[in-house]
């Protein structure tokens, strides 16, 4: 899949042309990433881009996007593969009304590839090219990232019914994590690293421009600014790139071709998902907005 992509400046040009804006270590890592086909580990706050990095390959390489999202108490059996075993019944009792009397074959019939529930991981390693998205991994628990260690160390799985299936060439692999809680060293290493920081001004205005270009210039420096003022404030959570999308879209939709205190109190809800947080920046944005 990397055989076009000749360095990270081409995986930057790509990139910008699906709208997704990144800066030369994010470039590189990304390069590296389809080079060695090794997985790309993206860690940082919510709403920083590490998902959107995930479609942006995909759509930048024409690859469909195969995401798996991490849970409490998900296991192989949610990621990997199951046995529809509704249809696997069905398929019983016709044999068994047909007069069937070969029981090793009705047995044997019953895991046939066409019982078989394909999920992500096991999608992502017989589709060529993907882009696999293993999103919060942080969510998971231990036994599921010792699994994905193995997994994502051979590109191939073992199914006891129908043997080894092994990934013809790997899949673009994303995974990310919010840091709700440390993922492991030994999954760590298996991936290239790479941690999203918030983006200064003139990169998330930027961004915005390019996610809303029907977005009056004046509006989008203003909520740029004022997001990047409450990011300096000691919130609960702090908004993201995503939040300051989010904001500006929805001033436009109000029609506004700049910020004033009334709008920018009205519309917090957009930017800040905590009372704590709307209470503190009340106080504030009245004389923020003289800054921006």
């Amino acid at each position: 899949m990397s055989g076009g992509v000749d360095g990270p400046e081409e995986v930057r040009a790509r990139l910008a042309e699906t709208g997704y804006l990144v800066d030369d270590g994010l470039a590189t890592a990304c390069f590296l990433a389809l080079r060695l086909h090794r997985p790309l580990f993206c860690e940082g706050d919510a709403g920083v881009g590490k998902t959107a990095l995930a479609a942006a390959l995909a759509e930048a390489l024409g690859a469909p996007l195969i995401r798996l999202q991490c849970h409490e108490g998900i296991d192989a059996s949610q990621a990997l593969y199951d046995w529809d075993f509704p249809r696997q019944l069905l398929h019983l009792r016709a044999a068994e009304a047909a007069g069937a009397v070969d029981a090793e074959r009705v047995e044997s019939e019953l895991y046939d590839r066409r019982f078989l529930v394909v999920r992500p991981l096991l999608r992502a390693l017989e589709t060529w090219p993907s882009v696999l998205l293993i999103d919060e991994i942080d969510r998971a628990d231990d036994e599921f990232e010792a699994f994905l260690l193995e997994l994502l160390s051979e590109f191939s799985v073992t199914i006891p019914e129908l043997g080894t299936l092994r990934a013809e060439v790997p899949p673009v692999v994303v995974l990310t994590s919010n840091r709700t809680r440390e993922v492991h060293d030994a999954l760590k290493r298996r991936c290239l690293y790479h941690w999203f920081e918030h983006p200064g001004f003139d990169r998330e205005l930027a961004i915005v421009r390019r996610r809303l270009p029907g977005v009056s210039a004046r509006l989008a420096e203003q909520v740029t600014g004022l997001v990047q003022t409450l990011r300096a404030e000691d919130l609960l959570k702090p908004p993201g790139v995503a939040e300051t999308i989010d904001w500006a879209e929805a001033l436009d939709a109000l029609g506004a071709s700049e910020v004033d205190a009334e709008l920018a109190l009205a519309t917090l809800g957009s930017v800040l998902k905590y009372r704590e947080d709307a209470e503190r920046a009340r106080g504030s944005l009245p004389a923020a907005l003289k800054d921006v």
